[in-house]
């Protein structure tokens, strides 16, 4: 994966930054010595990695802003980090870039139960989100499988989803405003603790534009009463795609699950392993949940589990307990480590329209075949987000480059049949060159035309999203 050459004028100048940046930031905010930088060569998509100039650790939105300013005015580029989870490469530095990571911006500003919102420092992790208000009744919905780690500012920078956003929304639905500063260091406040802002959807704009624009040090969440109960069950199928049918007809219904998960055989037996959650040993396992009141939830379960029994499902099973629904979750939570136990995995995000989900399970279990790589489905199939895992090897020589052609040709896929590159982890290093597969010429021009009125100079988030030699063709003019 290509990245720009480093400027030598930007190295040449480090002992100056670093004076520049030390003249305000506590000792403990700056880390430059390169023994410590490593520690932040590269996210999660390891992959690749690049140790950056330094890295700024601020612990208020003053801090970000001076930093950013001095930056600036030096030229330097800018790569934000939050918690560094990212799968596409999302926070991998430049050698002549300074990462400022929001990591010790974790307070709880606001809490407002009558208008149910709570303001937070953008470095706070999703799941302490609803951690802060679930004692009172509340919880934030958006809840992405690396919830315990990832923090807010990724969640806005990619806007990520998980497995009970199939009615709750994504967290552009929950986002309802952000403080943010431009790379020039002004600080500019975005929506707010309100239904709708005035003027352009600018919050819109904001959310999922993977550090391109701006750094969000804080934001505005919507916070939801919690349901009176909710509940799972477990359906069993021989076949991927009876399974993707099903899923289709339950949507096609017009009932809607707080969530539908899916898992195929690979990834069923590993997370068996793992966790031990009692799952059936078939092709392909759903787990579709509703919420509400016992007879809401008595009511849709019987229209899923008829409409499950129409495919022939080979186990049926709706949770009797909380102990059980805990257990059904079990594995489905802990289906990315189990598989990293046993291999090394390149893990997609590419998203399709929910009908489309039996022909796509198919052409992906062709093309596993044809390339000679196993691939494991685990995903939320409601929204048709989905997650192939690619199996490969990492000490064996071409096995990398094998499994992103074939990462490459299932995300072409997905864009084939009417869906589009990412649905939750942002496109980062991983996906900018599959742009143009997904875009004309002219919607990339204008896309990097928004990117121009706020980041002028294109320093930040460097040899992300677009393809590369479209981002220095704008870099080096810009300079």
């Amino acid at each position: 994966m290509d990245m720009p050459k480093p400027n030598p004028t930007i190295l040449a100048r480090k002992s100056q930054l670093l004076d520049r940046l030390a003249s305000f930031l506590p000792r403990e905010a700056l880390i430059h010595d390169p023994s410590e930088t490593r520690a932040y060569e590269c996210d999660g998509l390891t992959a690749y990695k690049c140790p950056p100039l330094a890295v700024v650790l601020p612990a208020s939105t003053a801090e970000v802003s001076e930093t950013l300013r001095i930056c600036n005015d030096m030229g330097v580029p800018v790569v934000p980090r939050g918690a560094g989870t990212s799968l596409a490469g999302g926070a991998l530095p430049t050698e002549d870039s300074v990462i400022i990571g929001v990591a010790r911006m974790t307070e709880v500003l606001e809490t407002d139960y009558d208008n149910r919102f709570i303001r937070v420092q953008t470095g706070r992790t999703n799941l302490s989100v609803t951690g802060a208000v679930e004692e009172d009744g509340f919880f934030y919905a958006p809840d992405p499988s690396s919830q315990l780690a990832c923090a807010i500012a990724g969640n806005i920078a990619m806007n990520s989803g998980g497995a009970h956003c199939l009615k709750y929304g994504v967290t552009t639905n929950n986002l309802m405003g952000v403080t943010m500063v431009l790379m020039d260091g002004t600080v500019t406040e975005i929506g707010g603790a309100h239904l709708d802002a005035e003027g352009l959807d600018l919050l819109g704009l904001i959310c999922g534009s993977e550090g391109q624009l701006g750094i969000v040090t804080e934001a505005t969440l919507r916070i939801l009463h919690k349901p009176e109960g909710a509940r799972p069950v477990l359906i069993g199928y021989d076949s991927s795609e009876i399974a993707g049918q099903c899923v289709s007809d339950i949507i096609k219904a017009g009932v809607l699950p707080v969530a539908i998960e899916f898992m195929d055989r690979p990834c069923i037996r590993a997370t068996e392993a793992f966790a031990g959650a009692g799952y059936p040993d078939c092709e392909a396992l759903l787990i579709v949940e509703v919420e509400g009141s016992d007879a809401e939830i008595d009511e849709q379960l019987e229209t899923i589990m008829d409409i499950a029994r129409k495919h022939d499902p080979v186990e049926l099973r709706q949770s009797s307990s909380e102990d059980e629904s805990k257990r059904i979750w079990l594995g489905r939570k802990s289906a990315f480590g189990a598989m990293g136990k046993i291999n090394d995995y390149m893990c997609l995000d590419g998203t399709i329209p929910v009908n489309e989900l039996p022909y796509v399970l198919k052409r992906i279990g062709e093309m596993s075949k044809e390339y000679g790589l196993d691939v494991a489905n685990v995903f939320h199939a409601g929204d048709g987000n989905m997650h192939p895992l690619i199996l490969f090897d990492a000490n064996k020589e071409g096995d990398l480059e094998l499994c992103e052609e074939l990462g490459a040709e299932i995300l072409k896929l997905c864009v084939e049949v009417g869906g589009c590159l990412t649905g939750e982890h942002g496109v980062g290093i991983e996906k900018r060159d599959l742009m143009l597969h997904q875009y004309d010429p002219p919607d990339l021009e204008i896309q990097m035309a928004v990117k121009d009125v706020f980041d002028p100079k294109w320093l930040l988030n460097p040899a992300k999203v677009f393809p590369l030699a479209s981002s220095d063709t704008r870099r080096i003019a810009a300079e």
